[in-house]
């Protein structure tokens, strides 16, 4: 099973200028998501790992931590460095912490 990480953590990996995959529907991800992440639907992760960085850490979030973890579980089975972030965009919003509205990387 993949590990979870804190909204704090994320914003570090933001800082730091970490890979961030946002695995939410189109629609969730053009209401707002977390600066600088990409944009792979978990329904589409299976078929876009080629997209993925193979040499660094991987951090995925969804609306709530669910989703992102069922891509860090398959992705970590492929023999990528992932982790998931708990509590996902909702709790990133809730604590107040920046939004973007830019189109995905």
């Amino acid at each position: 099973m993949a590990t979870e990480v804190t909204i704090n953590d994320l914003e570090n990996a933001i800082a730091e200028g970490k890979f961030v995959v946002d695995v939410r529907e189109d629609h969730e991800f053009e209401a707002g998501h977390v600066p600088n992440a990409h944009h792979i639907p978990l329904s589409t992760v299976a078929d876009r790992t080629a997209e993925l960085p193979q040499d660094e850490q991987i951090w995925l979030i969804c609306q709530g931590g669910v989703r992102s973890m069922k891509a860090a579980d398959y992705l970590l089975a492929q023999g990528f460095d992932v982790v998931s972030v708990a509590g996902g965009t909702g709790a990133w919003i809730a604590a107040g912490k920046d939004v973007s509205f830019e189109a995905s990387k």
